[in-house]
């Protein structure tokens, strides 16, 4: 009775998280051939995705949070939010100003100071900001590369190009 309370509970759980994630007619109105492919290891995810439009900018991010299951779903939330008041409220569209803003976040509101005996959690991620005018894109990833793949003008053949991230994470760890 009590493992079917609990997983009752992280199943709604799953409903909220899925919820906040972006559905695909978002990014069908800015890009043509996507697709999302989002496999939760357990029933919630400690990866998540995020897309946001503000004025002349499309923001995207694949994220990937310390844990899985419930403690990795906690720290997508997290981010989710972050990300929300980053570039919503704050209004802040660069993504290497949005990793230094969301690291300072995470650090903060768990309190990571850098002593040994505190929690090590954080983000690994991409994030992709295009310009829709001029059709620019910026990056920048904490651990995360981001790979662009252009076709070449040769028959059924592509370039793939790597973007190598910076080392360090969201958060002090």
């Amino acid at each position: 009775k009590q493992k079917k309370s609990i997983t009752d509970s992280i199943h709604y759980a799953k409903r909220i998280q899925s919820a906040l994630l972006p559905k695909n007619e978002i990014f069908n109105t800015h890009f043509s051939g996507i697709f999302e492919l989002y496999k939760p290891r357990d029933i919630v995810s400690g990866d998540f995705y995020w897309f946001e439009q503000m004025e002349n900018w499309v923001i995207v991010s694949a994220v990937d949070c310390t844990g899985h299951g419930v403690p990795g779903a906690m720290m997508s939330m997290l981010g989710m939010s972050f990300l929300n008041e980053i570039v919503n409220s704050a209004e802040i569209y660069e993504p290497h100003k949005i990793l230094e803003k969301l690291r300072e976040l995470i650090k903060h509101s768990l309190q990571q100071t850098g002593k040994e005996d505190e929690q090590k959690d954080g983000m690994d991620m991409s994030i992709c900001a295009i310009n829709i005018l001029t059709h620019q894109l910026f990056y920048a990833g904490a651990n995360c590369p981001v790979y662009i793949c252009r076709d070449n003008n040769t028959q059924k053949a592509f370039d793939l190009i790597e973007f190598k991230p910076d080392f360090q994470p969201v958060g002090i760890y």
